[in-house]
């Protein structure tokens, strides 16, 4: 089984993951950019696609850890002018060393709930911030991110994995593609799963209805689920973007799935609203995030931030539960659909 070593960091780190990551800003972003419409409703010139077989197209490292976790980076990408000058609406992941905000998430997440797990991430061609502002737009151009990730987690588990347990997370349009990674996943594969992390997105009751492999996590050690949540000050500061129609939530302060209440970092105060799904949070008084693509009040770019110790030791925690719990399982064979 091959194993690739970790890369440098690299020197920058853009505005939005300054704040997921708990960093200051090294340069400024034009985040006014985010509300322009993207021009025209198709897929726009599509730059290459990273090759899986090379070790630029990941970010990987390795502790020697009893299991892995697999992870979809978010929303980093601007519209951009490409090498012909037309504008592109995708990241240039073919070329990793081109999209540094990406890589800053990767390595932040992983130093914040890496713990003793190996982690693995893909650069994928993930659509643009502007690209969220039209449904027409997503529907046009997700399917290339999609494809990308369907292509980096097949090859994660047949040259990386090994047979071995994994946790699958992702965050915003990270979360959006494990959703439908999950979908698509055969019980041979999904036996594997120690749970699945969708952070910063939504579960509709169509999907929890359909899919069977979707089972909504009850408490802080049951394996094979899949965690949800959405942060937001109230109901009517909630994004439906990422958190309309959703049906699934967990507290992840104190693992439960009623209205009780839970203190973290001794100012916040974090309530699961079963009705809404969504995650109440109060005392946090200072506008210190991203109020131009989200609403005041909606703490979407806090969703690994505030919760990150959280993560690890529950990730930690479902990986004993798990190991505990399993023999070996023989891999399945998975026939990836054909890209769109």
């Amino acid at each position: 089984m091959k194993r690739i070593k970790s890369y440098d960091k690299p020197p920058r780190i853009s505005r939005r993951f300054s704040y997921l990551c708990g960093m200051k800003p090294l340069y400024p972003i034009i985040l006014a950019a985010v509300l322009l419409t993207a021009c025209g409703h198709g897929r726009g010139p599509v730059p290459a696609a990273p090759d899986y077989d090379s070790p630029s197209a990941w970010y990987i490292s390795l502790r020697g850890g009893d299991a892995d976790i697999f992870y979809i980076s978010s929303t980093e990408t601007l519209d951009h002018p490409g090498p012909d000058g037309r504008t592109l609406h995708y990241a240039e992941a073919a070329d990793s060393a081109a999209c540094p905000g990406i890589r800053m998430e990767m390595e932040g997440v992983d130093r914040r709930f890496g713990g003793s797990l190996d982690f693995y991430s893909p650069f994928y061609r993930q659509i643009t911030m502007e690209t969220y502002s039209d449904d027409e737009l997503i529907r046009r151009r997700f399917p290339v991110a999609l494809d990308d990730a369907r292509r980096a987690f097949r090859h994660y588990l047949d040259e990386f994995n090994g047979g071995r347990p994994f946790v699958l997370a992702g965050f915003s349009q990270g979360g959006q593609i494990v959703v439908e990674l999950l979908k698509e996943m055969p019980d041979s594969i999904a036996r594997r799963m120690i749970a699945a992390y969708v952070l910063g997105w939504k579960i509709s009751k169509e999907e929890l209805e359909r899919y069977p492999v979707i089972r909504p996590a009850q408490r802080s050690d049951d394996t094979g689920v899949t965690i949800c949540y959405n942060s937001v000050r109230s109901p009517e500061d909630a994004s439906e973007l990422v958190s309309g129609g959703n049906v699934v939530a967990i507290n992840p302060v104190n693992w439960r799935t009623d209205a009780t209440p839970a203190v973290l970092q001794d100012t916040l105060t974090v309530t699961l609203d079963p009705a809404t799904k969504l995650l109440m949070v109060e005392g946090h008084d200072v506008v210190d995030y991203d109020t131009t693509f989200f609403n005041e009040g909606c703490y979407h770019t806090f969703e690994i931030r505030w919760y990150s110790d959280q993560l690890r030791e529950n990730i930690e925690e479902r990986t004993r539960a798990w190991l505990e719990a399993n023999s070996e399982e023989e891999s399945g064979d998975w026939v990836i659909p054909a890209a769109a």
